[in-house]
């Protein structure tokens, strides 16, 4: 008996700091998919969006897996970066692009950017995908360790998206399923929040792929939201009476968030319309009317949003499992109960204490970096965060230069969190920005 899609999932949410969802992603068996947008309102949610209906109108069904994966990301980069380059209002948006497609067990992907495949098998998650990000390569390179690059402020720099240029090299693969495994795609909004080992544990510990879809959301919120967060699930198994959808798009679940579907396919058009005299399909599907999900908002999200046509929403929020720490048996005496309070407090005070001196401490440091939107940074502090997510840096100064102009092994030497004075770094950018200019 062949392997199936037996379960499945998805969910997005807007975080806590964004007013806005630039993912967007696609559920519709044998293809899954994830878009993290990059450009701004209205340029990084068009472009993630058009990566996602890129599966409409450009797959070959009678092309391998990887090839198909492969033609979509190409065709979706060509329509975004044109689109970027004839319309200001989009100039620089990109989105990432992962995908799979599951056939007779085998689970094909397609990869562009700093969204994320991951596989549990057996109690253990793996990742699949190698994201094309700044802070990789310095791992790669052996400049800073895994650890670090957990939590290293340019984490969400990449170096490869759809879009920026006019093509783009995907990263292709196939792997083979087991009865039982849970795949993941999911937006770095998950996993700049969530540890690697905790994404496991939710997902362990919920009762439904849908549950965990929720609950890594929750978890995610919870530890501050600061990005969109989008996540997409589906279980591998051996049972004849949940066979996968049809290979047809024709039913396809998908998620945005407050984005027009008209706006979407006027893109594209203005896209495709000028180039040999081609136009988007007009009958190309997107489901736009998302169902707020009850859980994660009870558990602290700021909005999720979903498409699931007919779907039961009448769980209770309050079941959702959570990872909570257990008091061991011996910390149950009453003396535990009665000291508890005053040494936690103590602690409190002590951990407060130390995260301000570190905080004071760092600011006769700078460093350079990128912000949010890439351009190079000069940041005040320690490349750091403290106890209670303090971070012991603030940004200074925001050039002109986008990192990506840089040449590589400069913006290597000149992102490496060295941290110097006030006046090298001050001259370092501005000397960047006398040479390079804003490209």
């Amino acid at each position: 008996m062949s392997l199936q899609i037996v379960e499945r999932a998805g969910a997005t949410d807007v975080g806590r700091h964004r007013s806005t969802n630039e993912d967007s992603y696609l559920e519709s068996p044998p293809v899954f998919a994830v878009a993290d947008g990059m450009g701004g309102a209205r340029a990084g949610e068009v472009a993630s969006r058009m990566a996602v209906e890129a599966f409409a109108s450009n797959r070959d069904p009678d092309a391998p897996p990887e090839e198909q994966l492969a033609a979509v990301a190409r065709a979706a980069n060509r329509s975004i970066h044109r689109l970027a380059q004839e319309d200001e209002s989009r100039a620089g948006m990109g989105t990432t692009f992962t995908a799979v497609m599951v056939d007779d067990g085998e689970v094909a992907t397609g990869h562009v950017g700093d969204s994320r495949l991951y596989r549990l098998r057996d109690g253990a998650l793996e990742r699949l995908t190698t994201d094309h990000s700044l802070v990789e390569e310095l791992v790669a390179g052996g400049k800073i360790s895994p650890e670090s690059a957990e939590n290293h402020p340019q984490r969400a720099i990449i170096t490869r998206a759809l879009g920026p240029e006019p093509d783009v090299k995907v990263d292709t693969f196939t792997s083979r399923g087991r009865d039982g495994d849970v795949y993941l795609l999911c937006s770095d909004g998950l996993t700049a929040m969530v540890p690697e080992q905790q994404l496991a544990a939710v997902l362990q510990g919920s009762s439904s792929l849908q549950d965990g879809a929720d609950a890594l959301i929750a978890a995610a919120n919870e530890r501050g939201g600061k990005d969109n967060i989008t996540v997409v699930l589906f279980r591998l198994g051996q049972d004849s009476a949940a066979a996968a959808a049809p290979d047809t798009l024709s039913g396809q679940e998908t998620g945005v968030d407050q984005i027009d579907a008209g706006e979407v396919r006027a893109a594209m058009a203005a896209a495709e319309g000028r180039s040999a005299g081609a136009h988007a399909n007009p009958g190309a599907t997107a489901v736009i009317d998302p169902v707020t999900a009850s859980r994660a908002r009870a558990a602290g999200a700021t909005e999720v949003r979903r498409i699931r046509p007919g779907a039961d929403r009448d769980h209770d929020p309050a079941e959702t499992p959570r990872g909570r720490p257990v008091l061991e048996h011996g910390a149950r005496r009453r003396g535990f109960a009665r000291r508890g309070p005053i040494v936690g407090l103590l602690a409190l005070l002590c951990v407060a204490a130390l995260g301000a001196g570190l905080y004071v401490g760092s600011r006769q440091f700078y460093f350079l970096g990128t912000d949010e939107r890439g351009l190079v940074t000069l940041y005040r502090g320690v490349p750091y965060s403290a106890p209670f997510g303090v971070e012991l840096y603030t940004e200074e100064h925001t050039s002109t230069v986008p990192a990506r102009n840089v040449p590589r092994l400069q913006r290597e030497a000149v992102l490496d969190h060295q941290l110097r004075g006030r006046g090298d770094a001050v001259d370092l950018v501005r000397q960047l920005e006398r040479t390079r200019g804003a490209g």
